[in-house]
């Protein structure tokens, strides 16, 4: 093993690094201290790797691969469930630790600013997932390191970075006085701000942010219920701040098909109109009309508007369940293009503003377009005033709970690819089958999954056939009891 680590040390020599001389100094410095350090925590730092672990396992599915940078001695990576571990540290001692550690794991002595994994095994391997845990402020270019991490990231790769809170500096310098945290080299304590900045100046764009760990230990179990239950009401004063980012993505070359799902139910008058006003989108366009248990003529209508319009690519079914989210599930079951709209039936979003939601994806500015009703005038009736207050009371909520801004979640226009359906699907055991209506399932699906959401402003409308579905105190009390549910799934963990 001694020779393994001479050998690794000769691998870390920064002087021929394409980073400036302050910066090699730096990194050689935070190489030979931790190289030097222990390579078992103290009983806090378990105790804290504990929690950050407990988080992480919210944001990585099982079956991911994962890359640590500043993995250390690999108790982090451990504690984490997932099909494939990569760390690399500057500090060799760490990593042969690590290798100890982490059997299953594989290890590299590098700096982050000069990730290079092609050479090793694996190489040319792209990860799922990527962790900076604890080591932004260790690094001596943190715009340079955040650069490298693109050669080992892919379209849908998630950059999770936790650092500690500013306002924490002062009490942990305290607890470093006292002994009860470990001495560290010079570091830099950056801000949110600053490293939402440096993200973005990398090329990744942040998805979402989460404040965690009010409490950084367990004491008789008072920690865990301060952290589950507390901190999210005191988010400012957390100990760690969670950054989820992702690649900033190019225009696609090829255009991408389209599949628009109309749930309607007593919608016979609109069915023309959804047909004709519809636009052709990217690759091609399919309408897929889910009729549901009507009291009205609209099954017929939507067979014969479907005959009547051989140009059009039209698919009709009527659904076996109940309620809209049944429905749209029904629509996206049979759908095959790469993109997937809801139109409500109603036609109150006008399907002339569809192609606003699909570029919003084509170009990658974001994974999930929703639909914003609260942003432009509306009609005088096509919004009740109680309502109105409900839809913004719920944005309210819904941004808080998600760690990112979701100004209108009752708009029923959403929009997401296929692909990233299909792990929503896959991954629906983890809420359950709870929403009838299908906006906070793909929401919340969604969340979970890390996607970026971004609102889309629409120009709302007031319906021109039939009545309304909803039932405003009825759905409204089921609006709430989702969202407590919901939040003991996202924020009270």
């Amino acid at each position: 093993m001694a020779g393994l680590v001479h050998a690794e040390l000769q691998e870390l020599d920064f002087r021929a690094a394409k980073i400036s001389a302050l910066a090699r100094e730096h990194l050689t410095e935070v190489s030979a201290f931790y190289d030097a350090a222990p390579t078992e925590p103290q009983a806090g730092a378990r105790a804290y790797r504990r929690l950050l672990a407990h988080y992480y396992h919210l944001l990585i599915p099982a079956e991911a691969s994962v890359l640590e940078i500043g993995c250390g001695s690999g108790e982090l990576l451990a504690q984490i469930r997932a099909a494939r571990k990569v760390g690399v540290d500057l500090a060799p001692t760490q990593i042969a630790a690590a290798r100890r550690r982490v059997p299953e794991g594989h290890f590299h002595v590098q700096a982050g600013e000069l990730l290079d994994l092609a050479e090793t095994p694996g190489a040319g391997e792209k990860f799922d997932f990527i962790i900076i845990s604890d080591t932004l402020n260790l690094a001596a270019d943190v715009q340079r390191l955040l650069e490298r991490l693109h050669c080992v990231s892919h379209a849908d790769t998630r950059l999770v970075v936790n650092f500690q809170n500013t306002l924490w500096r002062p009490l942990l310098s305290f607890a470093r006085v006292l002994g009860l945290k470990a001495r560290q080299p010079q570091n830099s304590w950056l801000a949110a701000s600053d490293v939402l900045n440096l993200l973005r100046l990398a090329g990744w764009a942040p998805v979402s942010r989460q404040n965690r760990i009010l409490m950084p230990f367990r004491a008789l179990g008072l920690g865990t219920f301060i952290n589950r239950w507390l901190a999210p009401f005191l988010q400012w004063f957390c100990l760690t701040v969670f950054l989820v980012a992702r690649r900033e993505l190019a225009d696609r070359e090829k255009p991408l098909t389209v599949s628009v799902v109309i749930p309607a139910r007593n919608e016979a008058g609109n069915i023309p109109a959804a047909v004709k006003r519809t636009p052709e989108m990217g690759g091609g366009t399919e309408l897929i009309f889910v009729e549901g248990h009507s009291r009205d003529h609209t099954w017929e209508e939507i067979q014969r508007i479907a005959a009547a319009h051989p140009e059009r690519k039209i698919k009709i079914l009527q659904q076996t369940g109940k309620g809209k989210g049944d429905a749209v599930r029904a629509g996206f079951a049979v759908a095959t293009g790469d993109v997937l709209m809801i139109l409500d039936a109603d036609l109150t979003m006008p399907p002339e503003e569809l192609p606003k939601f699909y570029d919003v994806l084509a170009t990658g500015r974001a994974e999930f377009a929703n639909g914003v009703r609260l942003v432009y005038p509306m009609d005088e009736k096509a919004m009740q005033f109680l309502n109105l207050c409900a839809n913004k009371a719920f944005g309210l909520i819904f941004t808080w709970l998600l760690g990112q801004p979701v100004k209108d979640t009752l708009c029923g226009t959403k929009v997401l690819t296929r692909v990233h359906y299909e792990r929503i699907a896959a991954n629906r055991a983890y809420f359950g089958d709870f929403d009838p209506f299908g906006d906070f399932d793909l929401l919340f699906g969604a969340a979970k999954l890390n996607l970026k959401i971004a609102d889309v402003p629409i120009r709302y409308r007031e319906r021109t056939y039939g009545t309304t579905n909803i039932q405003r105190w009825r759905h409204g009390v089921l609006l709430l009891r989702m969202v407590w549910f919901a939040a003991r799934k996202l924020k009270f963990i």
